[in-house]
């Protein structure tokens, strides 16, 4: 297996390598000239660099760039700049999300596993989720005045509309973690298929650690893939956990 990691530069996306790494995983990633590479990447031998801009590739780029890689993490997002949020690309991850499908697709033999990092945000009314009126509110404007909301959106819906739940080629799970926050070690988390507490007015908390983790699991154990495979799977960290748990039984008192 050879994954291709995208967004490996990012907070999330370098511990995705190193998981991998850690599970003596084949790994091509794709650097910005402008990225900073850690000593730690830079120098395994199970780590293949290529340097460019995801953005700018043409159709023949992509088609090279994935090559014989079996697997792709996206965990692309925007900087949290103004630039970053408000400036070109807007639409990054879906704009790549789709150009890697359509490369996918024009080879008839071709199959990959793609995850992608989502957020709790996205409400997949394929799956009966619902949001309160408050939430519906705040979440439609966010995707009318915050770019890289509406481009998560975008990629996640083109995953579900378009791809689908049968398609022959494309295996896809979009991760949907919590906040996040950074951890030194993994700790105990869950994963539920839908949010178990809303993202908007009781947003808790998971580490980018177990996020990464979840994500390399999901591609080494195949009855962990087949779970969640074309589903939504929400990371919890075990505060979250706790808290929910408390609330619940509070409840019941």
């Amino acid at each position: 297996m050879k994954v291709l990691v995208l967004g490996a530069s990012g907070a999330t996306g370098k511990l995705v390598v190193l998981q991998l790494i850690k599970r003596q995983i084949s790994i091509r990633i794709l650097f910005r000239e402008t990225a900073a590479l850690s000593t730690e990447i830079q120098h395994n031998p199970l780590v293949e660099i290529e340097r460019g801009n995801i953005s700018e590739y043409s159709n023949l780029e992509m088609h090279s760039l994935i090559q014989d890689c079996s697997a792709i993490v996206s965990c692309l997002g925007h900087n949290i700049t103004l630039k970053g949020m408000f400036g070109s690309p807007r639409n990054l991850v879906f704009d790549v999300v789709k150009n890697i499908c359509e490369v996918v697709k024009e080879e008839a033999d071709r199959k990959v596993k793609l995850i992608l990092m989502s957020t709790t945000a996205y409400t997949n009314i394929t799956k009966g989720e619902v949001n309160s009126l408050g939430e519906r509110i705040i979440l439609s404007l966010l995707k009318l005045l915050l770019p890289p909301h509406r481009d998560n959106v975008l990629a996640a819906d083109y995953l579900v509309k378009n791809i689908g739940s049968h398609n022959e080629q494309i295996e896809w799970i979009a991760v949907r973690p919590d906040t996040l926050v950074n951890e030194d070690s993994e700790q105990p988390y869950e994963v539920y298929e839908s949010q178990i507490r809303s993202p908007i007015f009781d947003a808790g908390t998971t580490s980018r650690i177990n996020v990464s983790h979840f994500m390399a699991e999901l591609l080494v154990d195949d009855r962990l893939w087949q779970e969640w495979q074309y589903m939504m799977p929400v990371v919890y960290g075990e505060q979250v956990i706790r808290d929910t748990a408390k609330a619940i039984a509070l409840n019941k008192s």
